[in-house]
């Protein structure tokens, strides 16, 4: 069963990644609009910008001179520095037709030749050529699709004789809305992260980590050791949680709490799993260099105890976990709150045993200095074959 901190993890990665698709979504939807508006209003403003250039530079009317083009005593038809000069201009392919035939273009077929001679498409020649206005939309060019721009090309007498036409590929807007996703992905992604590292950040402190300290201080309880209040601000759920707890413990009464831990020779108390006998010779005080103790090497970490057994607050099944856990995880020098976030207990009761076990010269303590903070006390083996001795009984 997955923890907590992995269910509040995986809705808030969940709830931004759906929230990061659906704005992706609608993002998409709306820039292919605006693309298409604004690739339809290039094309217009093109149109009218080359047909400016075309009747300054060529002055006079349009004109069908023996199935040929003209403008004013220049031919138009296979005019391909023209097309090419203006679609250079304005990123546009370029075609002028005669009647509904392409004569002059930039416009390449599958076979990569200029489309010269084809046809243009039943709508466009019906607006254009039949109706006499401009086209503006997209519209079939030799098998792509296009944002154009057309407008018929009158003699003089007001008789339709051809077309012009710009037009601004699909594949034009299609980069625009690529590039805008992407710029927006990556900055929705940076927005995302941000919120859900913040977002992360305020659970652990304000849900994760006061649950967790209330679950140590409630284990504390049940193993018989004495807990500390919790100390929660703010009326919420948690806070009346932990409120509870400091209740719990204001009341629990002494008397509940064993006066001393039970003695390390009584069998009864030993951990299910955990085989050895308890202290057969208390009075040793060396441990690790005495052999008095006998065979069990709790009683050998535990040999300075007097008759009395553990001292108040300690229990040995405890101390075993404890003694395990260092036996079987601690290669180095740990803190109190590595060993308990490992036995899942509270530090200061955590840390108890630590220094008791120090007294005993089992541990050995020693302060670290940080850059900032306060020093931790950081604990480390003074009899490394005792410890040994405890992972070896455990295995049997």
């Amino acid at each position: 069963m997955r923890s907590l901190k992995m269910q509040i993890l995986i809705l808030i990665l969940g709830s931004l990644l759906l929230l990061a698709v659906s704005f992706m979504g609608v993002l998409g939807w709306y820039m292919k609009d605006r693309a298409l508006a604004a690739a339809i209003i290039k094309a217009k403003t093109d149109l009218a910008t080359c047909s400016e250039i075309v009747d300054r530079t060529y002055p006079g009317p349009w004109r069908d001179q023996g199935g040929l083009l003209y403008k004013g005593s220049v031919e138009i038809t296979n005019n391909i520095p023209l097309v090419d000069h203006l679609s250079g201009l304005t990123g546009d392919t370029v075609t002028f037709f005669l009647g509904d035939t392409r004569v002059a273009t930039t416009v390449r077929g599958s076979t990569g030749k200029r489309a010269i001679g084809t046809k243009v498409s039943a709508v466009v020649a019906r607006t254009v050529l039949q109706e006499g206005q401009n086209y503006l939309g997209q519209a079939n060019v030799v098998g792509q699709i296009f944002q154009t721009a057309y407008e018929p090309l009158r003699a003089d007498d007001g008789t339709i004789v051809g077309m012009f036409y710009v037009g601004i590929s699909h594949s034009y807007d299609q980069v625009m809305i690529a590039n805008s996703l992407k710029k927006m992905a990556l900055l929705g992604g940076i927005l995302t992260a941000a919120v859900g590292l913040l977002a992360w950040f305020f659970v652990q402190r304000v849900v994760i980590k006061p649950l967790h300290n209330i679950t140590m201080g409630t284990r504390d309880v049940a193993t018989g050791h004495a807990a500390e209040k919790i100390d929660v601000a703010g009326p919420s759920e948690i806070g009346e949680l932990a409120g509870a707890f400091n209740q719990m413990v204001e009341r629990l009464p002494l008397s509940s709490l064993p006066e001393k831990g039970p003695s390390v020779s009584d069998p009864d108390v030993s951990d299910p799993g955990m085989s050895g006998p308890g202290v057969s010779d208390p009075g040793v005080s060396d441990p690790g260099v005495s052999d008095s103790a006998g065979s069990d090497p709790f009683a050998r970490i535990c040999g300075s105890l007097d008759s009395k057994g553990l001292p108040k607050g300690l229990n040995e099944a405890t101390l075993r976990q404890i003694i395990i856990f260092l036996s079987d995880k601690a290669v180095g020098p740990v803190s109190a709150e590595e060993v308990a976030e490992g036995v899942r207990l509270t530090r200061v009761t955590v840390r108890r045993y630590l220094e008791f076990l120090e007294q005993c010269g089992a541990l050995k303590g020693e302060l670290k200095y940080g850059s900032v903070g306060r020093p931790v006390k950081r604990f480390s083996r003074t009899c490394q074959e005792v410890f040994t001795d405890v992972g070896s009984q455990k295995a049997k």
